[in-house]
């Protein structure tokens, strides 16, 4: 006759007693096909994150499994969405209805768009990070995105400084001419000497956490990606023909901005969305000094996100 196999889990004690907030598991990785709101269905290469509370204080532990193989059945037979993110919530507390009253979900991928150039108009894709997470706390299903953007910021003062020394080399050079023909200043500025200096730039990233409203259907990552790059207006490209890079000179030129700037514009264009709540982290990796600028701003309502 077979030997039953022990489980522990349920038939010993805890060795020091205690309730405990989150148990469960982390770097699950598993193909997950997710629900984009105006995009075909994508398969993203995903790592989970899957948890419950304890509320028995004598529990040795969770059904560590019945999580595993929930979330193992949404990556074969499901697409994810916010309502099979909110059935797989409540199945794990389901399997955990003598242990928990809680419960959390959280997908981390590269999500990929198809972005076109901005003269040119090749396409090429471009990868985004996200997480998608979900809780079910005190019988409420709370849903949120976060997504990552990268962009170009120039230096306002850097520009100003640059300006002067190209105003200065234009006096040094010509102080001895009374007259000057439109033809020698458009020659002198197309050369070295006079372009002396030119502001710093650099790569920076936009981290925006949303809440999502109970009613949505899908996930709007995309309209999400392009109301922060049509903000911004210098989003990092994809492909890049040399119409296209002196364009994206341009617009940066004309989008000055320190991390101050660009984290109010994100604000300002996130209140006119119908987000219940938002959280930004503007961060420009400096090319002038060693260390970073960061700005951090949220929506502001009462018991939502804090800086």
């Amino acid at each position: 006759m077979p030997h039953q196999m022990p489980d522990i889990a349920n038939n010993v004690n805890a060795q020091t007693e205690g309730n405990l907030e989150w148990v469960g598991m982390d770097h699950i990785e598993m193909p997950i096909m997710v629900e984009g709101l105006d995009e075909a269905p994508q398969v993203v290469a995903a790592k989970v994150a899957a948890f419950v509370n304890l509320t028995v204080p004598q529990a040795k532990g969770i059904h560590m499994s019945r999580l595993f193989l929930r979330v193992d059945q949404l990556a074969n037979e499901e697409t994810l969405s916010p309502e099979s993110m909110s059935s797989l919530l409540q199945d794990f507390i389901a399997s955990h209805d003598d242990l928990s009253d809680q419960a959390k979900i959280e997908f981390r991928f590269d999500y990929h768009l198809r972005r076109s150039s901005l003269l040119s108009k090749k396409m090429g894709w471009k990868a985004y990070p996200i997480v998608l997470t979900g809780q079910y706390v005190k019988g409420k299903v709370e849903l949120e995105l976060a997504v990552e953007i990268a962009y170009s910021s120039t230096c306002p003062c850097s520009a100003a400084l640059s300006r002067q020394l190209i105003q200065k080399a234009f006096i040094e050079k010509f102080s001895q001419q009374e007259q000057l023909s439109q033809d020698e200043i458009v020659a002198w500025l197309g050369t070295s000497e006079g372009i002396v200096a030119t502001p710093h730039s650099q790569r920076s990233i936009a981290q925006i956490k949303i809440k999502l409203p109970a009613t949505i259907k899908q996930y709007p990552i995309k309209s999400l990606i392009d109301l922060i790059e049509d903000t911004f207006e210098t989003p990092v490209q994809a492909a890049v023909k040399r119409e296209d890079e002196q364009e994206f000179a341009r617009l940066n030129a004309a989008n000055l901005m320190f991390c101050e700037d660009a984290a109010r514009k994100v604000k300002h264009s996130l209140n006119g969305t119908d987000y219940p709540d938002y959280w930004v982290r503007i961060n420009h990796y400096e090319s002038l000094h060693a260390h970073d600028a960061v700005a951090i701003t949220v929506k502001g309502i009462t018991d939502g996100y804090r800086a």
